[in-house]
């Protein structure tokens, strides 16, 4: 039967069909479903009856409904499709390494050398450094740009509570593909482990499982990594410093002097190892009523101080309020849920606010060509 008489009996062209299909992206791997290999079928029956037939990474698909709603969508914007039914398959396992060879090749993993990496460090627990990183990546993904966050307080993992998702990571022959929500793409232990289990680790498993999630991870080379950095400055943070040497600090206080002088000793870790420092953000700067008022509960000033300690800028204040406590126990954060409330509007402005900062080549080896 020709294309003509196909059409003409179909009353669709599946020509336009395949094209239409094959540009839907899938929703973990950024890729159109033809480059992947992923459009196994798109055929059209009578009366606009289409069907197509996608071969997911994974028979187990965490976003199976919202790929069945895309490929929907653009097949019923092919003139003369009136339905659509899709039906999945998994692609082989040849077909799974093929994929994980090929994104590789094309330097589709990792973090990309125009990525801008902050690593969100405290000093010490509690001061809401994590909410810190969920919001200013929600807010940099709002703005527009590809973000990634990783989770690297191995102990203390909280990334998956405040993106409200817990789920496997899809493997892919030694590529994870990262979890997303909120636009941000998410790397945690606490993807991999139950909720209430302990992570008992020694440095040199903790070291193995930061450089896995580095270089086995399809970040696709977003345009900002933060990184969520566990208190103090041990063995994590010298480790991702020795693997992300283009990282800079953004330093986390409260108003109070023990947050401050503790932020303080992860500030002079950074210059020692010449790490630059990209600003300084006060959290918990006061609490927000909804009657208007602020009261300084942690009286104030650290913010500034270490800010000038570190001779960088104080890139914002962020004040508590109801609406931030909340989103934390809801899994939303509060750029997204509630981007009026005093704390998102302050946390978005931090995100407006951060610099581009690159390592000066000062102490860096370079490598040597001979003519």
């Amino acid at each position: 039967m020709t294309m003509l008489t196909r059409l003409r009996t179909t009353g669709v062209d599946e020509t336009a069909l395949w094209e239409a299909v094959a540009a839907v992206e899938d929703p973990e791997i950024h890729r159109s479903l033809g480059d992947l290999g992923m459009l196994r079928e798109a055929k059209a029956g009578r009366g606009g009856r289409v069907h197509v037939e996608v071969a997911l990474t994974t028979s187990g698909c965490p976003l199976r409904e919202r790929l069945r709603e895309d490929v929907t969508a653009a097949a019923l914007s092919v003139a003369g499709v009136g339905a659509v039914d899709v039906s999945f398959g998994t692609l082989s396992e040849r077909e799974r390494l093929a994929l994980s060879q090929r994104l590789r090749e094309q330097r589709a993993t990792g973090i990309g050398e125009h990525t801008r990496v902050y690593a969100v460090a405290s000093g010490k627990g509690g001061i809401g450094k994590s909410t810190v990183t969920t919001n200013l990546a929600v807010a940099l993904a709002a703005q527009g740009k590809r973000v990634g966050v990783l989770d690297a307080d191995v102990w203390g993992y909280s990334v998956p509570q405040l993106f409200g998702v817990r789920r496997n990571p899809v493997a892919l022959k030694g590529l994870m593909l990262p979890v997303e929500a909120h636009g941000v793409r998410l790397m945690s232990v606490g993807f991999f482990v139950d909720e209430n289990e302990p992570v008992v680790w020694r440095g040199p498993m903790l070291h193995k499982a930061l450089e896995q999630f580095l270089t086995d991870v399809h970040w696709d080379n977003p345009d900002v990594l933060l990184i969520d950095l566990p208190p103090g400055t041990g063995d994590i943070t010298l480790s991702l410093l020795e693997l992300l040497p283009q990282a800079a600090l953004l330093a986390v206080t409260t108003p109070q002097v023990a947050a401050q002088t503790v932020a303080s000793r992860v500030g002079r870790m950074a210059r020692d190892m010449r790490m630059p420092v990209a600003g300084v953000v006060e959290n918990m700067s006061a609490l927000a009523c909804e009657c208007g008022r602020h009261t300084a509960l942690f009286g104030s000033g650290g913010g500034r101080r270490l800010a000038d300690e570190l001779d960088t800028d104080l890139l914002g204040q962020i004040p508590i309020d109801a609406a931030l406590t909340a989103s934390g126990d809801a899994g939303t954060p509060v750029v997204a849920s509630t981007p009026d409330a005093p704390s998102a509007v302050a946390l978005a402005e931090v995100a407006a606010r951060l610099p581009v900062v690159r390592r000066p080549l000062a102490g860096v080896p370079l490598p040597l060509s001979v003519v």
